[in-house]
């Protein structure tokens, strides 16, 4: 019985799939066009970058740079300084990647890769700029308000979210690793390498963001008054969901602090996207789900508060 209704939901996309075969054609083209056009030429190059620094002992250099400065905001290792740099300014989901990259190296302990996890892994200033509040908008007046925001409410909940993680202690311990001070030749094989574990990485995100496209398009056109579908399918995939947000809401102070939040959490896609990256890390995947909607509903909470003030 168990087996029949976990199997339920699948059948019912089968046919929903088979019966609906123009709506799978235009979710599955928007979402790769998404992918290949945006994501792929944006998110790549800081996958391979950052992959690099890690097999050629760059991050020593920036653990050196801004370890002691992160250890203090944050509480961090200075190599979990590396994870705090990225995950803030590289969007989805390379805080969760890099995060998890330095577990699975040794670099960090599981304790702080959780941390990190908790408040790091979040949309890049860019896709903040160009395409909510340019794009979406068209309030180049919300630019502040809305990087402020977005940037602030995770690092104010790092102050809450660190007391689960560091038992009582000051901050988290830097990691001894005996081949720390061997030199690293950046060489084709370690190129070939790590082009290889970002290609895979970037199509794996590719695929998560094509099939929950196919699933936004599915029930095709939606109005405001289908209540249950208006609220549960911009939670699919931030992209297509702030656009949905923005068209079926004209009244801005709704729309605005429901983008804010629906940002914030990144939704369902980010956070599939998020448990492939730490796979085989023992990082915990339930914990960040309630973290990112808290971070959601604070996000959500300020931008209405901004917009009843300003």
């Amino acid at each position: 019985m168990k087996q029949i209704i976990s199997a339920l939901p699948i059948v019912f996309l089968f046919l929903a799939m088979l019966f609906s075969p123009k709506a799978v054609f235009e979710g599955a083209e928007s979402g790769l066009l998404l992918w290949f056009q945006i994501v792929f030429p944006t998110l790549f190059p800081f996958m391979l970058i950052s992959g690099l620094m890690h097999a050629g002992g760059g991050i020593n250099i920036i653990a050196r740079l801004f370890g002691r400065m992160f250890s203090v905001l944050f509480a961090t290792s200075k190599n979990g300084a590396f994870a705090v740099i990225t995950g803030f300014l590289c969007g989805y989901p390379m805080g969760a990647k890099v995060s998890a990259d330095l577990v699975r190296a040794g670099r960090i302990t599981q304790n702080e890769g959780a941390y990190l996890l908790s408040f790091c892994n979040n949309t890049s200033p860019v896709f903040i700029m160009n395409f909510i509040v340019w794009k979406t908008l068209g309030r180049e007046d919300l630019m502040i308000p809305t990087l402020l925001i977005l940037v602030g409410v995770p690092v104010f909940l790092s102050l809450l979210f660190r007391r689960f993680y560091l038992k009582g202690e000051k901050h988290f311990p830097d990691v001894d690793q005996k081949d720390t001070n061997i030199r690293k030749t950046v060489d084709f094989t370690m190129l070939d390498a790590c082009l290889t574990d970002s290609f895979e990485s970037i199509v794996n995100v590719g695929l998560y963001i094509i099939f929950f496209s196919i699933l936004i398009s599915l029930p095709g056109n939606i109005t405001a008054d289908n209540k249950i579908l208006a609220v549960i399918l911009p939670t699919l995939e931030m992209t297509n969901g702030i656009l949905m947000v923005n068209r079926l809401l004209a009244d801005l102070s709704v729309s605005y602090p429901l983008i804010l939040g629906l940002t914030s959490f990144g939704g369902f896609c980010a956070a599939a996207q998020t448990q492939c990256m730490i796979k085989d890390t023992g990082l915990p995947f339930l914990p960040y789900i309630i973290q990112k909607l808290t971070a959601a509903a604070a996000a959500s909470l300020a931008g209405a508060l901004y917009m009843r003030m300003f």
